[in-house]
């Protein structure tokens, strides 16, 4: 224990004593906990001035599994105890304390036990805050080519009015992706509500950043990394994200429920590493459900579904990546005599991109194909989300979005809609320099109507250069500290 505040992160555990004081002359008190208990938690006793940090003694944990009480002065001593480890794979998150009281009165013989009172606790979950929830801090890198999106997400912050902090190029050494970095939640007692920082094992160049930058006396840190070191790109946490409160078969999930992205049931293909999903399982307050990813080049679930908040309803929208929807709306277009408006005007890196007329598009066959192949794959994620999500069709809105292959995998055609940065009503969307009808990108139109109904405000960030053209987008490129919810999860039943 390091100082007297370190006290207001612990849980109070109070021993009150009723009887003749006289009963100690010849009786003991005993706290104590199992070996396997005591590597999981440790607990202070009070013994002098309240004021005063070496009035603290460290007398359970670790290598203590025994305490003598030393005789008590009052009715009640008070405890403090400290979890050591979050749930997981073979650890429920249940602790048990006993006292037990020895009858120590005859010299030839050892001490008997007379009695003996238990108290358990559990270690408080590690939870995640879904999109809807109100924003607090948005982080973003800055590196040598993202000014602009830089700007761009401040002014964004700004109009939500939460807190901006920018990991500089010294720090994430070029590292772009401070959302797969790490995932931003918190931990909650009756008595304390601590946002910890769930780092993830992509390791990058960003790698310390969450240690070194996030971890602090009012911010916890959490990280699992696999023994053998094995982790695939579905380990950045762009595949880990959380839903808003659902209630799907006839259970209730008050704090939503996590997703993360994996593969088809028997494949073999890419999945999250098991220490990072048995983490996830044994929290229990936001069961996972795995959506099918692998098809992606990246694979992260970002890149084909989102929440955003709504008035109405669930109170939230889930948005879904959808090509039969472009092709749908560029068909319209066609329709009206717009088949030669060009898709990538205006894109700064030019030379690298070509522009492409709606026509062309509904023209190429092997697109339309490999789309409809995508389609298949977000509408199998669709099905699985509606029965575990407990969602109707109202609750699901389709965002036009096309996709391209590369070495047999998709990523997007142009910038990933879906892929947003959501804070509050303000919804900063991936520019997708889609064809310009009446001076106007249609798609951005579409977008606007799909979501301003629901009182959201739809700004568009020109990520092109820096994040889409590297398989990434907004979303991707930022991350965010929000609320807690205001639901308890020891409310719950898992």
């Amino acid at each position: 224990m390091h100082c007297l505040q370190d006290l207001e992160d612990m849980s109070v555990m109070v021993l009150r004593t009723q009887g003749p004081a006289a009963l100690f002359d010849d009786h003991k008190l005993v706290l104590h906990t199992s070996s396997y208990d005591a590597k999981r938690a440790q607990v202070f006793h009070i013994c002098g001035p309240e004021d005063v940090c070496e009035a603290y003694r460290h007398v359970l944990g670790q290598d203590k599994v025994s305490y003598e009480v030393p005789r008590l002065h009052g009715d009640e001593e008070r405890f403090f105890v400290e979890g050591l480890s979050f749930p997981d794979a073979g650890f429920t998150g249940l602790i048990s304390f006993h006292v037990t009281l020895l009858d120590d009165s005859n010299e030839d013989f050892s001490a008997s036990p007379i009695f003996t009172d238990t108290v358990v606790f559990r270690v408080a979950p590690w939870i995640m805050t879904p999109s809807t929830l109100p924003p607090l801090e948005v982080y973003v890198c800055r590196v040598r080519n993202n000014t602009c999106f830089v700007d761009a997400v401040a002014e964004l912050a700004r109009k939500a009015g939460c807190k901006l902090t920018i990991c500089p190029q010294a720090e994430n050494r070029n590292d772009r992706w401070i959302q797969d970095e790490m995932e931003l939640g918190y931990v909650q007692a009756p008595h304390k509500t601590l946002p910890v920082v769930f780092d993830s094992p992509r390791n990058g160049e960003l790698q310390d950043f969450p240690y070194k930058r996030i971890l602090g006396p009012d911010f916890g840190y959490v990280t699992r990394e696999p023994r053998d070191r094995s982790v695939s790109g579905l380990d950045s946490f762009g595949n880990l994200e959380v839903s808003p409160p659902v209630v799907a078969n006839g259970k209730e999930y008050p704090l939503g429920r996590i997703l993360i992205g994996g593969n088809l049931p028997g494949s073999s293909g890419r999945r999250v590493t098991q220490v990072v999903r048995d983490f996830l399982h044994a929290q229990k307050v936001q069961p996972p459900v795995e959506l099918f990813v692998d098809w992606l080049a990246v694979g992260h679930v970002d890149e084909f579904l989102s929440f955003v908040p709504a008035p109405d309803g669930k109170g939230f929208r889930m948005l879904l990546a959808s090509p039969g929807a472009c092709f749908k709306l560029f068909q319209e277009k066609q329709k009206c005599g717009h088949g030669r408006a060009l898709l990538f005007q205006g894109v700064v890196d030019d030379e690298q991109v070509k522009t492409i007329s709606i026509n062309q598009v509904l023209s190429n066959k092997d697109l339309i194909n490999y789309n409809k192949f995508v389609q298949s794959c977000i509408d199998w994620n669709r099905e699985v989300l509606k029965r575990e999500l407990g969602l109707a069709e109202c609750d699901i809105i389709d965002i036009p979005q096309l996709f391209k292959t590369e070495r047999k995998k998709a990523t997007a055609f142009f910038p990933d809609l879906v892929n947003m940065l959501v804070l509050g009503k303000h919804l900063g969307i991936p520019k997708p320099f889609g064809p310009i009808i009446n001076g106007c990108c249609c798609l951005e139109e579409k977008v606007r109507s799909l979501l301003e109904p629901l009182g959201l405000h739809c700004t568009f960030i020109d990520d092109f250069t820096p994040y889409h053209m590297l398989h990434g987008e907004v979303h991707c490129g930022t991350n965010v500290c929000r609320k807690p919810f205001s639901f308890k999860w020891w409310n719950m039943v898992p």
